[in-house]
């Protein structure tokens, strides 16, 4: 028998990795998203995205905790129209796989997932559109690769480094996941931070979807632990290298937050210092809505960006 083989911490890890897939039954007949599904293999997940349209123009609709690509249903159509547009799931949501452990997420994993993606696609010409995680891993993603991009679109997100005050509203969202781990009701969440009309339950079922139990919740309920709230956190470092290097964007930039985000809603003015572009364009702000803009006002973000592609387009 020959010697038995050592493996490192990581190698290890890697071998007990369980990685979950949500069955496709899950997602049919979901209310205004009959999308076809596309998947792209990155690593050891698979991971899905819409793929409407086409052109030369690529809109990139990137979401964030703990919502899908059906949070962008009403907007992709009409952007559709016009652009190519994508919309991946995260890996952990949607229908992109999900590790079954807690421990198998961090902002480097899904960074890596969304670069890979870009890869694969050999996206150019890109504009993105992000909200919440969307913004962190975008606007990253952004940064590094900036030949890919053109113009940016910037919804209620943040580029926390650990060094800046952070919300009591955050605060508070944080500590709440922590206390219910698997258990968050996705759906629920979402609901309850509408505030103008009730949400119908049938679109609560539909983000409820990806989750046929709880096993499968391990992405949503660590997603608000992984934002840096001290310098020493990972992603920290990579979301200030992302800020020097965006303090230099040349490219154009529409900053557009809603009016009633509780948690985010103070950054519009941070990212409108923040990018050297940003004045060039109007200062838009989405009234009526809160956190899940897209949910709330989709058509109307999705007009302001093909005004802002047009008047921007060479």
């Amino acid at each position: 028998m020959g010697a038995a083989q050592a493996h490192t911490p990581n190698e290890e890890r890697a071998q007990v990795m369980t990685v979950l897939r949500t069955p496709e039954a899950r997602f049919e007949n979901l209310p205004e998203y009959d999308f076809a599904p596309h998947y792209a293999q990155i690593g050891d997940t698979r991971m899905h995205y819409v793929d409407e349209g086409g052109g030369d123009e690529t809109v990139l609709c990137l979401h964030g905790e703990p919502t899908w690509s059906y949070l962008y249903r009403r907007m992709i159509p009409p952007l559709a129209a016009r652009y190519r547009v994508l919309a991946p799931d995260m890996a952990g949501f949607g229908r992109s796989d999900k590790y079954a452990s807690e421990d198998d997420y961090s902002y480097h994993m899904h960074y890596e997932k969304l670069l890979g993606l870009a890869e694969a696609l050999d996206l150019r010409n890109i504009t993105l559109v992000c909200q919440d995680w969307g913004g962190l891993l975008g606007l990253a993603l952004a940064a590094n690769e900036g030949h890919r991009f053109a113009r940016l679109v910037v919804l209620n997100t943040f580029l926390p480094t650990g060094e800046e005050k952070i919300s009591d509203a955050f605060l508070q969202w944080r500590a709440f996941s922590q206390k219910v781990g698997r258990r968050m009701q996705v759906g629920r969440l979402i609901a309850q931070t509408i505030t103008r009309y009730e949400l119908p339950a049938d679109i609560i079922a539909a983000y409820d979807a990806p989750y046929p139990d709880d096993s499968y919740k391990a992405g949503a309920a660590v997603f608000p632990s992984l934002v840096p709230i001290s310098p020493e956190m990972p992603g920290a470092a990579e979301m200030r290298a992302a800020r020097e290097r965006l303090a230099a964007w040349t490219k154009p930039v529409q900053v557009m937050f809603s009016d009633d985000d509780p948690i985010l809603g103070g950054a519009a003015k941070f990212f409108r210092r923040l990018f050297p572009t940003a004045a060039d364009q109007p200062e838009i702000t989405i009234p009526g809505a809160g956190h899940f803009l897209q949910e709330e006002k989709g058509a109307e973000i999705a007009a302001e960006v093909i005004a802002f592609i047009e008047r921007t387009q060479h």
